[in-house]
């Protein structure tokens, strides 16, 4: 699948900080540590709608830490896999009389189109579910063979299915209890009441064929991939198991990404699937959770085709930190259309205060576990001081300028 443009990230004078983030299974902020080539794994989009700010939040959330990486000298093997196989695409497909091969591809387009406009670095790697189902099915075979997967107990469908219990440590990556989990598991995506199942909790690797539904032959029957078998194969077929990073929003934290690791664990009898599990809070609206199922979504299309500045959307959503659930207002996007006005205002000067500290702060707030609140303070700071023209450095504006275009991803 074809990725979005490439996105330059200019090299800053200084001295980069080591990335610190929060992992979601230990609950700790932890150092990054990738060798010369950084490996992350940020689960994409189901493409039956536009993205929304929820969408632009988490991936601007892991553009940081792709920029991050690469201010401190590291390539960064990025994966990203888009989802254009599932029941939502099918099910919207169907409200609207389409057909879900031409829904996928325009709302991936139009993903795409955002992607670029938000300046996020796109990945090495942009992946779909449909063109990696050879591989997908080669894991399921062998989870079969194993004994971690199995069929259900259904004459008419016995779709696979996976043992939860097969990797031995399932649930380290959440942490939540059994409780949490089935209710999680019902509410997004699973089928805890499917009879044939051995557990509740055992998640859906092979759906078999069903009339009228798209299928692929394969070894293991015909029918399509489950949704969390697919990012388990794309992610260590090209990452390898141990990877620095996945990363997801915070929704994604049970089954999804819970599941993902534990198939892929089963399957190399090894741990762990990746390094650091972060993940980017939800963003609301009427104080409400921004999500397809309750229609209140801002769609980032419809803030362009409104003549918002794409910068201006960066700045709103890092005006709180990437872990909180958070409000977008108004206020918030106007607020940041006139922080934006004033920084680009204050590199256009001829001179300013010296901003070798500033950036140095920059880079200090945003090592650790992307605080873009203070970052922006620290930014604000200098543009304060520089606004009542009593800086004499004539390289600071300059030197401003491309720190945020590289670590923040504004163009000033």
């Amino acid at each position: 699948m074809q990725t979005w443009s490439s996105v330059d990230v200019p090299r800053v004078p200084g001295t980069p900080r080591p990335l610190r983030l929060h992992d979601t299974s230990t609950g700790q902020i932890r150092p990054t540590a990738p060798g010369a080539t950084a490996r992350m794994y940020v689960c994409g989009i189901t493409p039956y709608d536009a993205t929304h700010l929820g969408h632009a939040a988490t991936y601007l959330a892991f553009d940081l830490v792709n920029r991050l990486w690469q201010d401190a000298g590291h390539e960064v093997h990025y994966v990203q896999n888009v989802t254009d196989i599932d029941e939502p695409l099918l099910e919207r497909a169907q409200r609207d009389k389409g057909d879900w091969i031409v829904l996928g591809m325009r709302e991936t387009a139009l993903f795409r189109e955002d992607m670029t406009a938000l300046r996020v670095v796109p990945p090495r790697q942009f992946v779909g579910a449909v063109e990696s189902i050879p591989e997908i099915v080669e894991v399921i075979a062998k989870l079969l063979a194993d004994g971690s997967a199995y069929r259900a107990d259904d004459p008419e469908y016995p779709d696979v299915y996976f043992d939860h219990r097969a990797s031995g440590h399932f649930g380290y990556e959440s942490n939540y209890d059994l409780e949490t989990m089935n209710k999680l598991f019902a509410e997004r995506g699973g089928d805890p009441d499917r009879a044939g199942k051995r557990h509740p909790l055992d998640a859906l690797l092979w759906r078999l064929a069903r009339p009228g539904e798209p299928s692929w032959e394969s070894e293991v029957g015909e029918g399509r991939p489950g949704w969390h078998i697919e990012c388990s194969a794309i992610a260590v077929n090209r990452l390898g198991l141990g990877f620095d990073l996945q990363g997801g929003g915070s929704d994604l934290a049970f089954p999804h990404h819970e599941y993902s690791a534990a198939h892929a664990e089963a399957l190399a009898g090894d741990r762990p699937f990746a390094r650091h599990y972060t993940h980017a809070g939800m963003i609301g609206l009427d104080g409400e959770k921004m999500s397809k199922s309750r229609g209140n979504l801002v769609f980032v299309s419809r803030l362009r085709a409104d003549g918002v500045d794409p910068g201006a959307i960066r700045l709103a959503l890092f005006a709180g930190h990437y872990r909180t659930d958070r409000a977008w207002t108004d206020a918030l996007l106007a607020d940041a259309n006139t922080r934006l006005e004033r920084w680009r205002e204050a590199v256009s000067l001829s001179a300013g205060p010296a901003a070798e500290d500033t950036v140095d702060r920059l880079r200090e707030h945003l090592a650790d576990d992307l605080d873009t609140p203070k970052a922006i303070a620290a930014l604000d700071a200098w543009v304060t001081e520089a606004l009542r023209r009593d800086g004499t450095d004539t390289g600071a504006p300059g030197l401003i300028k491309l720190a945020v275009d590289s670590l923040l991803g504004i163009a000033l």
